[in-house]
């Protein structure tokens, strides 16, 4: 009778597992069709008008492709208005932030973009923010710095200091520069610094477009310095001191719109974050963490030239 007991109670056991992971199994399912609806209906609930607000935040990496993408796609979207750019990033790759610019600049041709800024929109985070109709910035914001750095790094002296040699074969006097291994030539030195000059001049020819100012004015405000809020309203960087609903406010009253439209955040289309912190919940820390790790880490890629603010 005891045996009989223990298995049935054993049994009662295992038929609450399984009832337990076939709903954990199912809700998934559920949470899996929910996304994946969600993923291929974007517009869905965006049938009226409504203003889109985009997120540039962090340093900008070299692969901006989604972003210029959602921005792409709002262009084309008749029922966006006009957009709210919120920058909050120090800088980064130039070539990332020519494209990101560039996007910018076409969305702001045929549609209003504001743009408001946070603690810092330097470098290539100024760049971006050039072509908007108006930019705002907090009196703390750290704006400006207008220029490009390129480092070459030169590990030759430690090299020779533990007794390694390497050989390097180049086509050119200029092929192999810069090279960690080997100093920078005075040709190599030449070389990069008129690439710096280049881009920097297309940095400025960008400033001066989007903020109608004559070249030399912005050369002479661009050295490299950064600017306060309050000093870029003076100098002509920026337009006005205000936050975001500042920006939002100015964006409704120029197209006429009621204060209160609706403004929906654009986003990449991945899987959310939701779902991940469902899972670990559901299932244990480790499998979130594991989530977080193959899906969501995200390493920016700054090759060549960068247009970045450094304290």
């Amino acid at each position: 009778m005891q045996l009989e007991s223990d298995l049935l109670l054993e049994r009662q056991k295992i038929r609450r597992r399984l009832v337990f992971w076939r709903c954990i199994a199912l809700v998934i399912f559920v949470i899996s069709i929910v996304s994946v609806v969600a993923a291929f209906s974007p517009k869905m609930g965006r049938d009226s008008d409504h203003l889109v607000k985009l997120k540039i935040e962090g340093v900008i990496g070299s692969d901006v492709s989604k972003k210029v993408k959602l921005i792409d796609d709002a262009l084309t979207d008749k029922t966006v208005k006009g957009m709210i750019l919120y920058v909050n990033s120090p800088g980064g790759a130039v070539t990332g932030g020519e494209q990101l610019h560039d996007a910018i600049l076409n969305f702001a041709q045929k549609k209003p973009v504001v743009v408001s800024m946070g603690g810092v929109a330097a470098s290539a985070g100024y760049m971006i923010s050039v072509p908007a109709n108006r930019i705002f910035a907090l009196n703390s914001t750290l704006t400006g710095s207008i220029g490009v750095i390129m480092q070459a790094p030169d590990i030759s002296g430690l090299l020779d200091k533990v007794g390694i040699t390497v050989d390097q074969l180049v086509s050119g006097p200029l092929k192999g520069q810069p090279s960690m291994v080997k100093p920078l030539s005075s040709q190599g030195r030449e070389m990069l610094q008129g690439l710096i000059e280049n881009f920097y001049d297309q940095f400025v020819v960008m400033v001066a477009h989007g903020r109608h100012m004559d070249v030399a004015k912005v050369k002479e405000l661009g050295d490299g310095r950064p600017y306060s809020g309050q000093q870029a309203v003076k100098n002509g960087l920026v337009d006005q001191i205000g936050t975001e609903q500042d920006a939002k406010k100015w964006l409704t009253q120029y197209l006429k719109l009621p204060s209160d439209i609706k403004v929906i955040e654009l986003k990449d289309k991945k899987s959310s974050k939701w779902f991940s912190r469902f899972l670990g919940e559901a299932l244990g820390d480790s499998v979130n963490g594991f989530m977080h790790q193959v899906v969501y880490k995200n390493q920016e890629n700054l090759d060549g030239a960068i247009a970045i603010w450094k304290p």
